[in-house]
């Protein structure tokens, strides 16, 4: 897809078109500015994750937390017995680092991209930024499959598969109503998303009233208010596989999901099959929501705060928009994490803190995005 060229401003007044140098300087301005943004929130995770593994009521000193790092890495790679890396931590400090906060911040760093990385596909898809996979049932049907597996005595990969069966269902219906009425899809979509999660609200809550009070219910409450507390090595490698599935499918095809926003008559004129690639970000988005829920629980409003964050900074084209979406989200999240654990003497749901700052957000998106409708009606 050509890049749109801004004239220059000498070009304009002589009212004639940028020459083609001048569109190809454009171009590598624009390149440059999208890699220094991308190294920028890279640098940006890097630092919230090493905060996320030295800050905490057991504070490791960063030079320290770098030190175990690098011995964890020479281990796994069996080249601790080649190089020499001279102990200076102690044995409560390496197992705070490297069986505690290390898998829980790579946990937070997966689901937090994760999460942005849904948020930017469905907002492309529906041509609307107020849409996420809160909005649009696909974390509440989640949740019920979570509970319910639970409820049933499964773990792990049931808990999953009932997530990502659930979610994924949501998502066929959603869309499914959008096309009752076709000349507003998007409030179709978006309404039929505030029906299908409250139904799946409601199903939760009678799950959660049958549930066992001394054994079930209080592993459901927990899960359901959304942590990162519970996260090991083995939730971490569960997680893994769908979302990097998810991802990649998402990455492969963003430039498509470019071509996608300008609606569907464009995009078959420009070779895409606009139905075909709805379903394919669909399951994508579905596998990842369900991966993230199954694993942490609900934590909403990621994927709607973070793509709008990016969108404003670096602009709409999703062929930056939605890997700057993983890394934002996933520092995002670290930083989240980090408060929930640091706030108070007993920690704090990550998904009570998400829904405190994402609420008033969607507040201002949804008065945005109004008077932008009324201005252009």
């Amino acid at each position: 897809m050509t890049a749109l060229i801004t004239p220059t401003s000498s070009a304009a007044e002589a009212g004639t078109a940028p020459s083609a140098g001048q569109a190809e300087a454009a171009q590598r301005r624009r390149t440059r500015r999208r890699r220094w943004a991308l190294g920028a929130l890279f640098g940006l995770l890097a630092l919230a994750f090493l905060a996320a593994l030295s800050v905490g009521r057991y504070s490791v000193p960063l030079n320290e937390t770098a030190r175990i790092l690098a011995h964890e890495a020479l281990r796994l790679a069996h080249l601790d017995g080649l190089i020499d890396l001279r102990q200076t931590w102690t044995t409560q400090e390496r197992t705070v680092i490297a069986l505690v906060r290390l898998p829980r911040s790579l946990m937070a760093v997966l689901a937090g991209g994760a999460l942005a990385v849904s948020g930017a596909a469905l907002q492309a898809l529906f041509r609307n930024p107020l849409v996420s996979p809160d909005v649009i049932g696909v974390s509440s049907a989640a949740s019920f499959g979570g509970v319910l597996a639970i409820a049933l005595g499964g773990g792990g990969l049931v808990l999953m598969g009932g997530s990502f069966a659930l979610g994924l269902a949501a998502a066929v219906l959603v869309t499914t109503m959008g096309r009752i009425r076709a000349s507003s899809p998007i409030l179709t979509i978006v309404l039929g998303g505030i029906v299908v999660g409250a139904f799946f609200d409601a199903m939760v809550s009678l799950v959660t009233y049958l549930a066992d009070p001394y054994t079930t219910l209080p592993s459901i409450t927990f899960w359901l208010m959304g942590s990162l507390s519970a996260a090991t090595w083995t939730e971490l490698q569960l997680a893994c596989v769908p979302v990097a599935i998810g991802l990649t499918v998402v990455m492969a095809l963003r430039w498509r999901v470019d071509v996608l926003s300008l609606g569907d008559a464009d995009s078959r004129a420009l070779g895409v099959d606009p139905a075909r690639l709805r379903w394919i970000l669909i399951v994508a988005v579905s596998l990842m929501t369900a991966a993230t829920v199954a694993s942490c629980g609900v934590i909403g409003w990621v994927g709607l705060v973070i793509p709008h964050l990016v969108r404003l900074l670096l602009g709409p084209d999703h062929r930056t928009l939605i890997p700057a979406s993983f890394l934002l989200g996933g520092a995002y999240l670290l930083v989240v994490d980090l408060l929930s654990r640091s706030m108070t003497e007993t920690e704090v749901p990550v998904g009570i803190l998400t829904a405190i700052l994402g609420a008033p957000f969607f507040v201002y998106l949804l008065v945005t995005q109004t008077r932008k409708e009324a201005n252009d009606a």
